[in-house]
């Protein structure tokens, strides 16, 4: 018999059991369905994106992306199940502002945002807008604040539940501001809007893709939006920053994510992946019809942003006296 084959043989048993990178494992990658997990109900925001996305990802990879809705414990449940999946590239979750910066921040979720993750992908972000109802006496940021100096707790505004986005960005608008607003909770942002649109609640925090046409319509005015910049959906209306409280900024943000410790060749073919297929023009056309604002940063770049939102939601839930 030849030696090279035995030769041959005894290298490939040899990377089999010391995980060679150049004749296994991570080059190899994908060889079956990826999935995404979604921690919340089909039909959201972030269900939309994320089976938006893995389409096209799908056929840059050559592999189905198959989307999971992983729903329950403020998207504790879904997001716990990817820091505990095998740490392969199989398995990626979809996730948000809620799911990395606020729920760790409010409650204990059995996961650590940071360390028991990889970022693959940014995906982008949706800023909230400061909507008032048509006859509320205030027109812009200042003239609200000055009002709600003058009757400390008077000035209420609406939100989808404790805890929330729409909660948060309130509180942090009542501690740069130093004033102090009167939280409404509902149950959901729907039920919220509704009754700011009938006028018994005269200010909420609400995303931008679903108060936009009530603005056109005359029914709400927009205040200031709370991205870092001004939003292509709403040109005309300044941000808060511009508004008087520079540093202020409240988006609901996306992103791919990866378990912890996922092979670096893993996780930069599915990152120069996603860059391809988030940087065509039709699917930047997608993401500002879902009322989103592109975002490019690379996966340590996003790593950073998202230590940097981990340690400032903390912060707002410590100073707001909203305890674990």
């Amino acid at each position: 018999m030849n030696s090279l084959p035995r030769r041959s043989a005894s290298i490939i048993v040899l990377a089999a059991l010391f995980g060679i990178p150049s004749l296994c494992g991570a080059q190899a990658f994908p060889t079956r369905p990826v999935t995404v997990v979604v921690p919340y109900p089909p039909g959201g925001t972030a269900d939309i994106l994320a089976r938006t996305v893995g389409q096209k990802l799908s056929e840059r990879l050559g592999q189905p992306v198959v989307v999971e809705n992983k729903a329950g414990a403020g998207t504790a449940i879904g997001t716990r199940y990817v820091a505990e999946a095998a740490a392969d590239g199989y398995t990626l979750l979809l996730g948000t502002v809620s799911s990395h910066a606020i729920n760790p921040a409010m409650s204990q979720v059995g996961y650590d945002p940071v360390r028991d993750f990889t970022a693959v992908a940014s995906l982008g972000s949706i800023p909230f807008v400061l909507v008032a109802r048509s006859d509320a006496p205030y027109q812009t940021m200042p003239e609200l604040t000055a009002a709600a100096k003058k009757q400390p707790g008077a000035v209420s505004y609406a939100s989808a539940g404790p805890g929330t986005s729409n909660h948060l960005a309130g509180e942090m608008l009542g501690s740069a501001a130093g004033i102090k607003l009167l939280h409404v909770p509902y149950r959901g942002s729907a039920p919220a809007l509704a009754d700011v649109l009938a006028g018994h609640v005269p200010l909420m925090f609400d995303l931008q893709t679903t108060s936009a046409p009530y603005v056109r319509q005359g029914k709400l005015k927009a205040l200031a939006v709370t991205g870092a910049q001004r939003s292509a959906l709403m040109p005309s209306v300044p941000t808060v920053a511009e508004s008087g409280l520079p540093g202020y900024e409240v988006s609901a943000w996306f992103a791919l994510f990866a378990p912890a410790k996922v092979p670096r060749p893993v996780q930069k073919r599915l990152s120069d992946d996603l860059a391809a297929v988030l940087g065509a023009p039709e699917m930047v056309q997608k993401l500002r019809e879902l009322g989103a604002e592109p975002d490019a940063r690379s996966p340590a770049e996003f790593t950073s942003y998202v230590r940097s939102e981990s340690e400032k939601y903390e912060k707002v839930v410590k100073d707001a006296g909203l305890s674990r």
